[in-house]
């Protein structure tokens, strides 16, 4: 299984073009994935850089037709035209997708400048079994709100394992049973650090006792910092760091291959990152 992670700046790249089909060549370039995350994903936002005014939901999805779509925008707003503007995350999977929520963070207002934020969280058929795969882009402005959702994530992960541990209960319509799925990979901008606490909450273990999710680059290279992933080719926010992690239920730790950060491309001001696992 291959799974790439991408915030793609709504396809902006630090040259200045606005690009999908680009985006997504490079990352068939990087791998033959079985599942992609992308944030920041535009609908209805001719202010921004370059003209977002298109649905690149549906641009995304007609590039893939091989995969099925799931859309995640957690700003969903009025045009006054009319419309709607959405912005937020996407998620692509070959594989078949089961049942889907989508999680509502926390946006608490606390005079920062910010955004509502959302959690795709899906339960796609993998080689070996029903997998959870949730990705979510955390806020970038405020401390206080990413506290809060990073909570939020906490709980979804333990009652999802919950969820798996439960024998089914047969019902009609919207009461019949849908699969669930223990294992998870949790893919994100998160906006913090590795060494940030917010970000350590996610490592440790569960209200329940369960241990918490485990970072895929740290399995594999416990002695090497993780490679950076933001501001290395346009520093207007900060200098270069690590902020786009790969984090997994322990359970996946075993089938875990290779994690691979594409320091080179600048079709975004962030850097995609590739994820490996054994069927």
């Amino acid at each position: 299984m291959k799974l790439i992670t991408w915030n793609i700046q709504f396809g902006l790249g630090v040259d200045g073009r606005l690009d999908l089909a680009r985006i997504i060549a490079h990352a068939r370039s990087m791998a033959d994935f079985d599942v992609l995350c992308l944030q920041e994903v535009a609908d209805n936002f001719p202010d921004l850089q370059q003209g977002g005014s298109s649905d690149q939901f549906a641009q995304i999805a007609a590039l893939l037709p091989d995969y099925e779509s799931i859309e995640g925008p957690g700003v969903d707003v009025p045009d006054g035209k009319g419309g709607r503007r959405r912005f937020g995350n996407m998620m692509l999977s070959r594989y078949p997708v089961g049942r889907i929520f989508r999680h509502a963070l926390p946006w608490v207002t606390d005079g920062s400048r910010s955004m509502p934020r959302l959690l795709i969280d899906a339960v796609v058929q993998a080689p070996w079994g029903p997998l959870r795969v949730m990705t979510t882009h955390l806020e970038y402005y405020s401390p206080l709100q990413r506290i809060g959702q990073v909570e939020t994530i906490r709980r979804a992960v333990q009652e999802g394992r919950g969820r798996a541990g439960l024998a089914p209960v047969q019902g009609p319509g919207g009461f019949a049973p849908t699969d669930e799925a223990a294992s998870a990979i949790l893919t994100a901008d998160f906006n913090m650090i590795a060494g940030n606490p917010t970000f350590q909450r996610l490592l440790q273990p569960a209200d329940d006792g369960a241990p918490g999710l485990i970072d895929a680059w740290s399995a594999l290279h416990p002695n090497e910092a993780h490679p950076f992933s933001f501001c290395i080719y346009d520093q207007r926010y900060d200098q270069p760091h690590c902020c786009d992690f790969i984090l997994l239920t322990p359970d996946l730790k075993p089938r875990l291959r290779r994690v691979f950060y594409d320091t080179q491309t600048q079709l975004s001001d962030h850097q995609p990152v590739l994820i490996e696992l054994d069927d």
